[in-house]
């Protein structure tokens, strides 16, 4: 698990290899990804947007920009968390995710991001 805290929000990312199939005759990792969003400021907050940069180990890079996680855009009391799955599709067996979500502070009314740390996909065959 990798885990970092940007202003009182604490990202917690856990992954897993989901196999792999071929697409338009090349083949494709699948991965998944389940992040929890933990409040441990003293305000509430609300999740905006994310900003994702995908890498695989053949140097292809996609970047993900939009509304929200999965169609919501959750708030945050003081102590409370979010959990949701989601994943990527990877042309190679590694690669690594990073990336940020856009907030905004209920009792301030600044917007700010936080951090997603880098996490690393692997395609559990191709680990030593």
């Amino acid at each position: 698990m990798v885990e970092q805290v940007t202003k009182g929000i604490k990202i917690s990312v856990e992954t897993s290899f989901e196999g792999s199939f071929y697409k338009n005759y090349k083949i494709q990792y699948a991965f998944g990804y389940k992040i929890t969003i933990e409040n441990q400021s003293k305000d509430s907050v609300q999740l905006q947007s994310r900003h994702w940069e995908i890498m695989d180990a053949l140097n292809n890079e996609e970047i993900v920009d939009g509304e929200g996680v999965i169609g919501k855009k959750p708030v945050l009391k003081p102590g409370e968390s979010h959990t949701y799955t989601s994943g990527c599709l990877l042309t190679s067996p590694f690669g690594a995710m990073q990336g940020y979500y856009s907030m905004v502070n209920f009792t301030t009314t600044e917007k700010f991001n936080v951090d997603i740390p880098l996490f690393k996909l692997s395609a559990t065959f191709a680990v030593n």
